[in-house]
């Protein structure tokens, strides 16, 4: 009998020691985390989590010494002996501070932070559900380097380093969202993008052209959306979640969900969101030119101004939105990975409020003024290999077709006719991406990028009394189109243990072909064909020292072909202006310098700061301009002043970004950042006027704490003021949208917010988040914005995982 028991307890305990796992979780969530590391110096042993935030740590048993490390988390030395009182579950800390996070928007493929000589930040998956972002313009903010301009309720036109809309460059799984009539003014599309879908995103700093190719010129933003799990153990693996939200300033109500249902080869996603927004109201503290004392609306058959019942609402600025993703994995073997991605978003009728608040002899000036629902639609399949050849390790071939539609529809206070102009744009890229290790110190990144684009535009006049519609002008030539071929190769060169080289060149080829129709306007062309070649490149170093400094320079150029926006557009930049084509038109080159230091002190201090200077030559540029020898001509029925995007100026910006980040003892932590710019443009007569999307200095500041199952933030969000002297000669002339400084001129004051954010896990299922912002219901509106920020804001979720 004794020997049977002893049989039995050795069976039991080897059971034991040779078949344990470990489960990680984050100690905020609760959620199990992926790519743990887990090392024990001693026995010289290692494993890391799968998607269950399991391992098996049979090896490690008896071990004292094991090193459980995650990026982007408190690393934790654990014994053996309290790994089985814990039950073999590890809770880890999020932390502040991860010198050597992996990236992937530096050359398409994962490296290490350190490695990068560019600036790059990455908005984690807890940040975004802490702060709960309206939009995937709200997510960006929340980088800390990213200036965010609205001209309504549904936008957001990111301004990096002093530049914006078609000289920033956005990307969803790596494929390029900006397209033929991506415009010089500000942009919206970026709220295309679901903030609920996102699994990272990714901001690079400054030009990524060598990469990403035209109009990465102030810097690059990566969306990477939630991928299909596949199962590990045999066993389905489903997981998915649902969430609610309420804001208050805007009466918002958005819905959520998402499931994965993954099998060992194949995998699927599915998410879905809806949002309804109401009209948007602001806060009570600030300048009273905000305010919105009338607004025009139509009463039984004729435009009639209403007084506003309530001055701080911001009529009419609500619209509804909606989300949906679908994608498909399918991984035969460890060499090879199949996903298809589906993408749709729609919005509908978008007030376009700044246009709407213009006075014309002291009468509002427009009685309606919308952009018609935008879509966005993406097909996306990637293909990656990592079955190694003699010329890869890895490659990647990434096809997508997109589709774009907007309208704008305008009409003047008391005018019957409505205009109405609609563009579509369709998009098929293929990017084909390659990445090779020739031994531990050299490896090249290289690829192939096209890009087809063809625009279809159309117009007419409506006369809503008699309901009579009429063939009008197209904002762009129909049929036009824009296409883009490129080559690029990325060098990694690493000297010793703590330094690493990284450069590379990049060739582009742009096409573009237009018909114009001259039925409207007396053009004295009608086509126009251009073609366009560039050469960029960057080259950079960047020095890790044994007690925690980084130093990193780079050299880098970028350019922006001219696209059909430049080339062909017809449009009132202005009341009395009109921009009009203008065929002979080449590329804008940007040249950059930057430098970077990081401080380390242990575990609980980083520190960070860049410094930045940015020349660009051949600006693409709005000047004065001869429409068949005429400085003016008639545009919707008022004569208008004749502008066109020229090769006229010179422009360069300066600056600097601070970032400090700190884990402090009981949970405690802080976060700072700090962006200062200066730019300015060269004029016609060779003085030079502020650059109009260098914004002023901006940040934020956090406290945050954190213990099990509970996260807080308490942060301040401030931006400088923009005085008259400061703004830009076409913000002058806006000042329908600023305040009135004491000489009666515009200009955009200085203004914070103060808020508070929350989360909580109730359950490994449930957690509530909630918030208040700009607890001191400041009103204020950023610079260049035509629509007031929200004032004191309630926000509310609820998030069930399983």
């Amino acid at each position: 009998m004794k020997k049977h028991f002893i049989l039995l307890i050795t069976v039991l305990w080897g059971a034991i020691a040779f078949g344990q796992n470990i489960t990680v979780k984050d100690n905020v969530t609760q959620q199990p985390l992926e790519f743990v590391t887990i090392y024990s110096a001693a026995g010289n042993h290692s494993a890391v989590t799968n998607v269950r935030g399991q391992a098996d740590v049979s090896a490690f048993a008896g071990a004292s010494d094991i090193l459980i490390r995650l990026i982007g988390y408190q690393s934790r030395t654990i014994r053996w002996a309290d790994l089985q009182q814990q039950g073999f579950v590890v809770m880890l800390d999020p932390s502040q501070i991860y010198l050597d996070e992996v990236v992937v928007s530096a050359s398409r493929w994962e490296q290490q932070s350190g490695e990068v000589p560019n600036k790059i930040t990455t908005i984690t998956p807890v940040q975004v559900i802490l702060q709960n972002p309206a939009t995937a313009a709200d997510l960006l903010e929340l980088s800390g380097g990213v200036f965010m301009q609205k001209s309504q309720l549904g936008g957001g036109s990111p301004m990096i380093r002093g530049f914006a809309a078609n000289r920033v460059l956005i990307t969803v799984d790596g494929v390029r969202m900006n397209n033929a009539i991506f415009r010089s003014g500000n942009l919206q599309n970026v709220i295309n993008v679901d903030p609920f879908a996102l699994r990272s995103t990714e901001v690079i700093y400054g030009p990524g052209a060598v990469i990403y190719g035209s109009d990465a010129i102030g810097g690059v933003m990566n969306f990477y959306t939630l991928k299909p799990l596949l199962s590990v153990d045999g066993k389905p693996l489903v997981r998915g979640s649902a969430a609610a939200r309420y804001a208050s300033a805007s009466n918002e109500m958005t819905g959520h969900f998402d499931v994965n249902v993954g099998w060992r080869k194949w995998a699927l996603r599915t998410s879905a969101s809806f949002t309804s927004f109401d009209d948007l109201k602001m806060g009570s503290n600030g300048p009273d030119e905000y305010l919105r004392p009338e607004y025009a609306t139509r009463i039984n058959g004729r435009d009639s101004v209403v007084a506003n019942s309530d001055p701080k609402v911001q009529r009419p600025t609500g619209y509804d939105q909606y989300n949906v993703m679908q994608k498909v994995r399918f991984q035969p073997n460890k060499d090879w990975d199949f996903n298809y991605g589906f993408h749709y978003s729609a919005t509908t009728d978008l007030p376009r409020y700044d246009r709407l608040i213009r006075y014309k002899k002291e009468k509002l000036r427009s009685a309606e003024w919308y952009y018609g629902p935008q879509v966005w639609m993406m097909n996306n399949l990637a293909i990656s290999t990592q079955k190694a050849t003699g010329f890869y390790d890895k490659a990647a071939l990434t096809l997508a077709h997109q589709y774009f539609e907007e309208s704008r529809h305008d009409r003047d206070f008391g005018k019957p006719l409505l205009t109405n102009r609609t563009e579509k744009v369709d998009v098929v890229t293929a990017n084909l991406d390659f990445d090779k290790k020739f031994d531990t110190k050299n490896r090249l990144y290289y690829g192939l990028e096209m890009a087809l684009n063809k625009v279809r535009a159309s117009g007419d006049d409506e006369n809503i009394e008699t309901n009579v519609v009429v063939p009008g002008a197209s904002r762009y030539p129909d049929g036009s189109t824009y296409n883009s071929y490129a080559a690029y190769a990325s060098y990694v060169h690493t000297f010793g243990r703590n330094v690493t080289f990284q450069g590379g060149l990049r060739y582009n080829l742009a096409t573009l072909d237009a018909d114009f129709d001259t039925t409207f306007y007396p053009f004295p062309f009608t086509s126009a064909s251009l073609t366009n070649g560039a050469l960029t490149g960057s080259a950079g170093i960047s020095v890790k020292t044994d007690n925690n400094w980084l130093f990193s320079a780079n050299l880098s150029t970028g350019f922006r072909a001219p696209n059909i926006d430049d080339v062909g557009k017809v449009f009132d930049s202005e009341p009395g202006s009109v921009v009009v084509p203008n065929p002979d038109l080449k590329p804008e080159y940007a040249y950059n310098a930057e430098i970077s230091i990081t401080r380390r002190f242990a575990d609980f201090l980083e520190v960070d700061l860049s410094l930045f200077y940015t020349l660009l030559d051949d600006a693409l540029v709005r000047r004065p301009y001869l429409l068949d020898g005429k400085d003016s001509i008639v545009y919707d029925g008022e004569l208008s002043r004749v502008e066109a995007i020229q090769n006229a100026a010179s422009a360069f910006v300066y600056g600097f970004q601070f970032d400090t980040e700190a884990d402090l003892p009981a949970g405690f932590g802080l976060a700072g950042h700090f962006n200062y710019q200066h730019g300015e443009e060269e004029l016609d007569d060779g003085s030079t006027a502020p650059l109009r999307h260098a914004a002023p200095w901006y940040g934020r500041f956090h406290v945050t704490y954190t213990r099990a199952r509970l996260k807080a933030d308490l942060y301040a969000i401030f931006n400088g003021e923009t005085s008259y002297d400061d703004l830009a000669p076409s913000e002058r002339k806006k000042d329908y949208m600023y305040a009135v400084d004491s000489n009666g001129n515009p200009y955009s004051p200085s203004w914070y917010t103060l808020n508070f954010k929350m989360l909580y896990q109730f359950t490994d299922y449930l957690m509530v988040t909630a918030g208040v912002e700009n607890i001191t219901d400041q009103r204020y509106r950023p610079y260049s914005s035509g629509i007031a920020g929200a004032g004191i804001n309630f926000i509310g979720s609820l998030r069930f995982t399983f």
